[in-house]
């Protein structure tokens, strides 16, 4: 069953908010500028069903994502402030003003699992061709582009010993009353001080105090875990998959040491990585290295790609240049890039980075020098938008957000495009009326 279409009986009496708002704000003009059948139509392919009741509208939805991204607004927010704002309820297509959430928020999560990061990318694509008909960007623009890796941290508590010691014991105990499992001790009381007086240790540089109380906290844990482990056999085989996961996780936790690789930083997450980007205010950032590809001139997102891993940046380029010639349609020829991505050869696209000097002319000069311009792009996607911390789960989510925070900034440059054209015909209006003579 396909999505439902709105119904507009009984509405001969109501006024359309299109006669009732100013038709030249710039989310209207947002709006008349997105090819809504097409992305309906690349949409609906994901929810076809024979049972239950009619899947949403594909518009709605791909207008609620929009500007949750556009805006930084949880599903919680976008919805209620879709509720208060008659420009947004334009936006998704709607005809007359409505007073009740269109759709409860947790839909939004079902909808980005069903769509997917393919799914994802065409509402990036169609922010590009939105741009192109904005004047934003030229057709050309994309054959010349700037790519660069940035951190997207997940949304996890900084991991520590203690934090992820008591973290387990606490699933652990959970677990077991769920299943109703009987422990020896589950610890509740001597744990959770244990902890926090680790951090107290921590933060008077008491270092021997701070080893013997996680060995003290890493023997409980342990115990707690042996005494479900060896109770798995009188669960149901439904429930012991669950269990031996977490109990898996746990011994990884309990054998992990400080100089590991493939450390497991969060228990709800363990696609989460260490990532050292050499910055002095953050040595370290967890969650996933994303790449982002932008145009030389303008700075128009063209592709954003999660890159799970950690790999070298040269690595990525590659895969970066082809989801932007996929999305935009034209195949990038020249990439700027910085020397993180030094040694690196793709087929058919020139590739400059600072530090070149043989047949380095002016121009290429200045063009090289142009290759900070992804810096504030970046910075603003984090500021404006909500690549600084990703709150969807699993590597899939990862994908998911990072596609979207580049729609996101796209529509954010359309926006101020059109609102700086309607504030160059006001201004225009203005001092057209001033030149004009008083009538007698």
């Amino acid at each position: 069953m396909g999505p439902k279409t709105p119904v507009t009986e009984g509405d001969f009496f109501r006024h359309p908010l299109r006669e009732q708002i100013n038709l030249k704000h710039p989310l209207v003009g947002l709006a008349d500028l997105i090819n809504w059948d097409r992305l309906g139509t690349s949409m609906s392919e994901s929810f076809v069903s024979s049972r239950g009741r009619p899947a949403t509208s594909p518009r709605l939805i791909a207008g609620l994502l929009y500007l949750q991204h556009a805006f930084d607004l949880s599903d919680e927010e976008v919805v209620w402030q879709w509720v208060e704002n008659p420009y947004w309820q334009v936006f998704t297509g709607e005809t007359y003003l409505q007073t009740e959430p269109p759709i409860d928020p947790s839909s939004l999560t079902r909808w980005r699992k069903r769509l997917g990061e393919a799914g994802v990318e065409e509402l990036l694509a169609e922010t590009i061709e939105a741009a192109k008909r904005a004047g934003v960007i030229k057709a050309s623009s994309t054959k010349r582009v700037i790519v660069d890796t940035t951190v997207m941290e997940k949304a996890i508590a900084h991991p520590t010993d203690s934090r992820l010691l008591e973290r387990c014991r606490e699933h652990l105990v959970k677990a077991a009353a769920r299943h109703g499992l009987k422990l020896r001790q589950n610890y509740n009381r001597e744990a959770p001080h244990l902890a926090s007086q680790i951090s107290r240790y921590a933060h008077a540089k008491q270092y021997k105090r701070i080893k013997k109380a996680l060995r003290t906290l890493r023997s409980r844990v342990g115990r707690v875990m042996r005494d479900v482990e060896r109770q798995l056999s009188s669960t149901s085989d439904s429930s012991q998959g669950a269990l031996q996961e977490l109990i898996g996780r746990t011994k990884r936790i309990l054998s992990q040491q400080q100089k590991d690789k493939n450390k497991l930083y969060a228990l709800h997450a363990p696609e989460v990585e260490c990532l050292a980007k050499g910055k002095a205010r953050k040595p370290y950032e967890f969650g996933v290295k994303v790449s982002i590809t932008t145009t030389h001139k303008e700075g128009l997102v063209v592709g954003a790609r999660s890159m799970p891993g950690n790999p070298y940046d040269g690595h990525t380029l590659a895969e970066a240049l082809e989801q932007a010639a996929i999305l935009s349609d034209v195949k990038p020829e020249v990439a700027i890039v910085d020397r993180g991505y030094k040694g690196v050869a793709v087929d058919g696209v020139k590739i400059y980075h600072p530090g070149l000097r043989r047949g380095i002319t002016r121009g290429l000069r200045a063009m090289i020098r142009r290759r900070s311009a992804i810096e504030p792009a970046i910075g603003h996607m984090k500021a404006d938008g909500k690549l600084d911390r990703n709150w969807l789960k699993g590597a899939v989510g990862d994908a998911i957000h990072a596609v979207l925070c580049g729609a996101g900034h796209n529509l954010r440059m359309i926006l101020r495009k059109l609102r700086l054209y309607c504030a160059l015909v006001l201004l225009a209006l203005l001092e057209r009326s001033a030149a004009q003579p008083f009538a007698a």
